[in-house]
């Protein structure tokens, strides 16, 4: 496995990683930061994978999906609490607090548009088969 420095995917995880803090400080709403919010933070490690991985990686949505499930039913089981970590403000942000299934849902989304997409990227790469014009 090599690794090198994306700036593609190093650009697209500063703009997602911007448009998580905007939603985490200004939308107080239903959708957008619950919903929206699950299928970018996805899409936020997946990116930070990828701007260091030289290689690509076909079932790294899947793993992503996977970690991010594992999550969820670390906040099912309250982890936090498990692990004695209560009173860290940033454990219960990066591990959570609340298992909502619907996240999973979200989750699994977020990682199935990422496997369209990087499908298309891949396909639209595929050289043309030269038929001897110039």
């Amino acid at each position: 496995m090599k690794f090198r420095l994306s700036k593609g995917y190093l650009c697209a995880l500063v703009i997602i990683f911007l448009v998580l803090f905007v939603i985490a400080v200004f939308v107080r709403d239903g959708f957008i930061r619950p919903y929206l919010g699950d299928v970018l933070v996805v899409s936020f490690v997946y990116c930070f994978i990828r701007a260091f991985l030289a290689n690509e990686f076909y079932p790294l949505p899947l793993y992503v999906f996977i970690f991010a499930a594992m999550v969820e039913v670390g906040q099912y089981f309250n982890l936090v609490h498990l692990l004695g970590l209560d009173n860290s403000a940033i454990a219960r942000v990066v591990i959570g607090t609340h298992y909502d299934f619907k996240d999973i849902v979200c989750y699994f989304a977020g990682c199935a548009g990422l496997f369209l997409f990087e499908t298309v990227k891949r396909g639209c790469r595929r050289p043309r088969k030269n038929h001897g014009f110039y």
